[in-house]
Order: C-alpha cells, then structure tokens, then sequence
C-alpha cells in the first residue's frame, strides 16, 4: 500500500511514521527546516516514554512524489484549495483522498440522501473548485481524534488519542476504506468505519464551532470557557443552533449537548487551535468551522443569531491581525 501524507505536519506526521512502522510504502510532502530535518535524520515521533524513528521517503512537492493509493490530507482547511492542484498530481484513477481535516467538508453535499445533494458548500470550496479539481468520489471521510505537535523539525509529539474514525459520503463499507481501515489498525490504531460519518464528523465540529471562536475573541482557554457562566452559556446556545441545522439536515447526535462541553471541560488549560493561529500570525480556520455551518443554516431556513454574531466578532478579529 502506497501512502502519500501532503502536509506531513503534527497529525500527518504522527499518522506517517505510525504507517511506516507497521510496513506501508509511506512518502511526506513537507517543506523549509521540517522537510530537511527529516531527509537527514528520519522522522522522530514521541509518544509517552516511546520514542521512534523512521525513515521514510521525504519530497519537496507532489510532483516528485508520484501516485499514490491513498493520499492523506491533514491541512488546515483554508490552505486546501491553494493545494488541490498538487494533490490531485498524486492521484490516478483508483487512488482515495483522506480527508483529515476540521469543519465541514467541501464533499459534505456529495452523494448525501437530501433535497440538497450534490450541493456545494461555498464557504469552504469557492465556485467549487475543490469540487471540480478533487472529484469527491475519491474522498474518504476521517474525524481526527488525536493531538500531536511538532516540537522540533523532523520531531513529533504525541499528546493523546488513536483513533482516526473513516467513512465513505455515501455510508458504504468499500473496499479502499475496509483496506485502509486495516492498515491502520496494524499500525496500532484505532479505525472505525462509519456508515453516518457525517453524524461523528458533527459531534467534534459541535464544540469547534463554538469554543474555537470564542477563545480567539476572549483569548480565554477551554477550563474559562466552560467554567464561565457567560462564556459557557454562549457557547451553549451557538451549539444548539448548530444542532438544528444538523437535525435538518439529517444529522443524529448521539449525546446530549451538555455532555459534549463537558468532554471539553475536561481538556482542562488548552488553547483552542484557532487561539493558536491568531496569537502566532497564521490563518484561522473560521470558515470551516464557523462560517460554513451558517451557511447551512442559511440552507435550511434556522436564523442562527448567536452563531452569525460571533461570526462576524471573529472575522473582524481575524482580519484586524491580519488571520483572515
């Protein structure tokens, strides 16, 4: 099995080197001192008191790396349109794209049992240019469960989680997701697969939605959030107006929105990946989380007031640091 990771990052590179270990064909698209560092000195991946090294095939670009069976995407969302070109360079006529990345995704529409199916979702995929470039009938659905960072280049640190749940848009078991599934299941982790991605896909972006946004404008970590009686009961109505659109647009939650922020509570002192990327001058995935959700809402007829307010606070946050 050919694996390809484009943006071999903290996650790209934490799933990698796990692949590569267990014996897959493994090759990073990386670039600047990560890219270096991995080319002279393998691929470090610390994960509690293990530490491992590996030494796959390091490229520059996706020219370089050739096709691929399966190319795995881990990017930010926004950088994703800027990428399709070189991702699709990877990709023959029976290579999989697997999706790893947060927010609604631009095949969310694609072969979905709906009055809307088929149906492009502008606020991640402009004038369906994803759309067109990256034929969703290659994608795969991954929900992202683990934490990672890369410390140092070519050094990856694990914090938690293994679990990286698959799904096909159109909730079949094929047999490039059965096979991927197993791959990485050899790899030591855990891989589901879903018939209702879309369904898990919800559960992670419910709190996303809300605590990503809110901590970029408060610069508050997650214990403050849902400690906070304010900050918490915001948070708690933007979710629930997220919930209805989901519900409307099929979508089952199979907890209760309480018990989600209090998964989050227990996160503890964290900084949102958003809070992050603004206090390090990088692009925040505000549309992709946020925005594209009102979109939706504007799909199904919900208002949406929280959620369009706070919308608008962290576009213009974004813009004034120059993040958006």
């Amino acid at each position: 099995m050919k694996v390809a990771i484009f943006g071999a990052g903290a996650i790209g590179g934490f799933l990698g080197v796990r692949l590569a270990r267990a014996g897959a064909d493994v090759t990073f698209i990386a670039r600047g001192p990560h890219l270096a560092a991995m080319q002279a000195n393998g691929v470090t991946l610390r994960s509690g008191s293990e530490s491992i090294t590996v030494r796959p095939r390091c490229v520059a670009s996706a020219e370089a790396a050739g096709i691929h069976d399966y190319v795995v995407v881990t990017l930010k969302a926004h950088g994703l349109s800027a990428a399709a070109g070189s991702i699709a360079a990877m990709m023959g006529p029976d290579s999989a794209l697997v999706t790893g990345i947060n927010g609604i995704p631009y095949w969310y529409f694609y072969g979905l049992d709906s009055p809307h199916r088929d149906r492009v979702v502008e606020s991640v995929d402009p004038g369906g240019l994803l759309w067109s470039v990256l034929p969703p009938s290659k994608a795969i659905g991954c929900v992202v469960y683990p934490a990672a960072e890369v410390v140092a280049p070519g050094v990856i640190e694990h914090g938690y989680g293994d679990r990286f749940t698959l799904g096909e848009p159109d909730g079949s078991r094929s047999a490039r997701i059965e096979a991927f599934s197993r791959a990485l299941i050899a790899a030591g982790l855990k891989a589901p697969v879903r018939p209702r991605i879309r369904d898990e896909l919800w559960v992670k972006l419910w709190g996303n939605l809300a605590f990503n946004p809110v901590s970029a404008l408060t610069a508050a970590t997650l214990d403050r959030i849902t400690g906070d009686d304010g900050l918490r009961t915001l948070c708690r109505g933007m979710m629930l107006e997220a919930q209805a659109v989901a519900e409307a647009l099929g979508v089952r939650f199979g907890i209760d929105v309480d018990k989600r922020i209090a998964g989050a509570a227990e996160v503890g002192v964290h900084k949102t990946s958003m809070l992050q990327d603004l206090e390090r001058g990088r692009p925040m995935e505000i549309d992709a989380l946020l925005g594209a959700v009102v979109e939706l809402g504007t799909v199904v007829g919900e208002s949406m007031p929280l959620c369009r307010s706070v919308l608008a606070l962290v576009r213009e946050r974004g813009r004034q640091a120059g993040c958006y």
